[in-house]
């Protein structure tokens, strides 16, 4: 045997890698001229954030007194988005080294499934908040005295709800964290993975992204059968208390589906293409392209971490009274140790009775206070 034989016969480590592994380790889809970008990120919409979700969830806790569904609701959305965030440092840490991970293949998993099971739990509330408000609007006064309508204009369907999912997705992750796939490679984290040998997680990222397809229907059914009561009433009843305000409460209901939109569309329609990529032996270019696309997709997905405190201070006028009001207390005192209030504040301490249901429908009694008015006779002003 020749020594260009014995040398051929003889496999390298590359080649045994490739074997276990189930690809190519000379195609690497990760681009390096992305690792810089992805950390500055990351960085920010972890900053960002954490500030915004500390600040909603002191609010909800301790400054927003009602209690009802919606604050239950939004409570838990804060918390899973600080979860979110909570892991976005180590991606940080990862592009910051030349993509390599330095803790292990264990905390990888930890890591990977606290990020991906928060973010569909928040997908989920969202979900849940608009189908709770189109229940509460459909429920007109005849239909107060039944059971199912008691139930859901409650709080306990809220916190049955929360509890179920968080119970779900925790039980749906743990066995993720302990089971090995066998496709993990040493130094490596948040990598582009091929899953013939590991189809399961494959199949369940599919279910996921039908979860999330389902869910985006109910936030277009509700919202915009919301959104179309409120303009008609506006429309066939200028009587109304505040009936003008009735249209710019519509419109800013379509604030959540725009944010819902742009952060959790462009991931999920891709996400298909991604799955396939990982299921087939797919040339090297396709699997950059599809890794560099589902990257980028997914800082938009992220984002939404950081514009949920956004959207809850833009709809939500009773948290926004809240808010506004402690930092005025804090940072503008009075003479006499009160807040001074500028002409929002002041705006917010008019609003009495009937001009309280204008506000959005992110609201705990948002849109059942204006359906609740609009059902209503109008009334005679002396």
């Amino acid at each position: 045997m020749s020594i260009l034989d014995h040398s051929t016969a003889r496999p390298n480590t590359s080649d045994l890698l490739s074997t276990t592994l189930g690809f190519n380790l000379s195609c690497s889809p990760e681009d390096e001229f992305l690792r810089i970008p992805f950390a500055v990120l990351y960085s920010l919409l972890f900053l960002f954030g954490l500030v915004g979700n500390l600040l909603a969830l002191w609010v909800f806790l301790f400054l927003h007194a009602r209690r009802n569904s919606v604050r239950v609701f939004l409570i838990n959305v804060a918390l899973a988005d600080l979860v979110l965030v909570f892991c976005l440092p180590f991606r940080v840490v990862y592009h910051s080294l030349g993509n390599r991970w330095p803790l292990g293949s264990r905390m990888c998993k930890i890591v990977g499934n606290l990020f991906y099971m928060n973010m569909y739990i928040s997908i989920t509330l969202l979900g849940l908040i608009s189908l709770d408000r189109y229940l509460k609007v459909q429920g007109g006064p005849g239909e107060r005295g039944r059971c199912g309508r008691r139930w859901f204009r409650g709080s306990r369907w809220s916190v049955v709800s929360c509890g179920a999912l968080w119970a779900l997705s925790v039980s749906a992750v743990v066995p993720m964290i302990a089971t090995a796939e066998g496709n993990e490679e040493p130094g490596k984290c948040f990598q582009y993975k091929q899953r013939t040998g590991a189809r399961g997680k494959a199949y369940f990222n599919l279910f996921l992204v039908g979860v999330f397809w389902l869910v985006f229907g109910v936030l277009l059914v509700s919202y915009g059968r919301i959104a179309c009561r409120l303009l008609k009433a506006s429309r066939d009843r200028p009587d109304l208390p505040n009936a003008m305000r009735y249209a710019r409460t519509a419109r800013k209901s379509f604030v959540v589906l725009l944010l819902f939109t742009v952060c959790f569309v462009p991931y999920h329609s891709f996400r298909g293409v991604y799955v396939r990529s990982q299921l087939y032996d797919v040339p090297c270019a396709d699997r950059r392209f599809a890794d560099r696309t589902n990257e980028i997709a997914l800082i938009f997905s992220a984002l939404n971490s950081c514009l949920d405190p956004v959207m809850y201070f833009l709809l939500s006028g009773s948290v926004r009274k809240a808010a506004v009001g402690t930092a005025s207390r804090m940072f503008c005192p009075g003479p006499d140790g009160t807040a001074t209030t500028g002409s929002s504040t002041t705006e917010f301490h008019r609003t009495t009775g009937s001009q309280a249901s204008t506000y959005a429908l992110a609201t705990p009694r948002g849109s059942a206070g204006i359906i609740s008015t609009l059902n209503s006779p109008p009334k005679v002003q002396p």
